[in-house]
C-alpha cells in the first residue's frame, strides 16, 4: 500500500528564503572584506576588477594591474570547478552536490582568515574563488533565478518588474510572477549592503 504524502510538498532545500538569506550576506561579506582589508580588490564585483585592471595597465603600472587581474581569472576558474563538480557529483545520494561546495568554501575562507597581509593575493584569489563557486550553485530562490553575490542582475530584474507592473497590457499571473521578481529583488540589494555595513564597522573599531 503506497504511502499518502502528509501536507503541501516541500521544495529544495537550496532554493529556501532562509538559505538565500545566509548566502547573500555571505556574498556581502566577502566582497567588503577584500576591498576593505585586501587592497581594495573586489570578490564578486569582477567589472570593477576588470576596470581598474584596465586602468593601472594603460598607466604602466603592471604590478597594481596583475592584483586585479588575478580575481578575475580565478573567479573563472571557481565556475568552472563548480559546474564540473555539479556535473560529476549530481547523481550522488548520500551527500548533495550542493554540500561539497559548500563544505568547500567553508574550508578555503577558513583557511583565509589566517593569511597574514603579505598574503593578500592569495586571499583575493580564494574568496574570489569561492564567490564563483556560490554564484554557479545557488541561481534560485523559490523558482525565481537572482544572484547571490552581486546586485546589478537582481536591480534591474525588479526595476523591469516595476516598470511592468504599470503597464496594462499584462494578465494577472505575470504581473504577479514579476512582483514577486521585485520582492525578492530587493531585500537583496539591502542584504548586500547591510553585510558591507557589518563588514566596514567590524574592522573600523578594531
Amino acid at each position: 500500500m503506497s504511502k499518502i504524502p502528509l501536507g503541501r510538498p516541500r521544495g529544495q532545500m537550496s532554493e529556501s528564503m532562509l538559505t538565500a538569506a545566509f548566502i547573500i550576506l555571505s556574498g556581502g561579506l566577502q566582497d567588503a572584506y577584500t576591498y576593505l582589508c585586501r587592497g581594495k580588490v573586489f570578490a564578486n564585483a569582477q567589472t570593477g576588477n576588470i576596470v581598474l585592471f584596465s586602468a593601472y595597465l594603460f598607466d604602466g603600472d603592471w604590478a597594481h594591474s596583475r592584483r586585479y587581474l588575478v580575481p578575475v581569472l580565478s573567479f573563472m576558474l571557481g565556475i568552472f570547478v563548480a559546474e564540473c563538480i555539479h556535473r560529476h557529483f549530481k547523481h550522488m545520494e548520500r551527500v548533495h552536490w550542493r554540500q561539497l561546495i559548500l563544505l568547500a568554501e567553508i574550508v578555503l575562507l577558513f583557511l583565509v582568515g589566517f593569511l597574514p597581509q603579505e598574503g593578500s593575493t592569495a586571499a583575493n584569489v580564494l574568496v574570489s574563488f569561492v564567490c564563483a563557486m556560490q554564484v554557479q550553485t545557488f541561481r534560485k530562490v523559490r523558482g525565481h533565478a537572482y544572484a547571490s553575490t552581486m546586485c546589478i542582475g537582481n536591480m534591474r530584474s525588479g526595476t523591469e518588474a516595476l516598470c511592468v507592473y504599470f503597464s496594462q497590457d499584462l494578465l494577472l499571473p505575470q504581473i504577479i510572477g514579476l512582483g514577486r521578481t521585485t520582492v525578492f529583488s530587493t531585500p537583496m540589494f539591502y542584504a548586500h549592503s547591510a553585510a558591507s555595513a557589518i563588514c566596514y564597522s567590524f574592522f573600523l573599531f578594531q
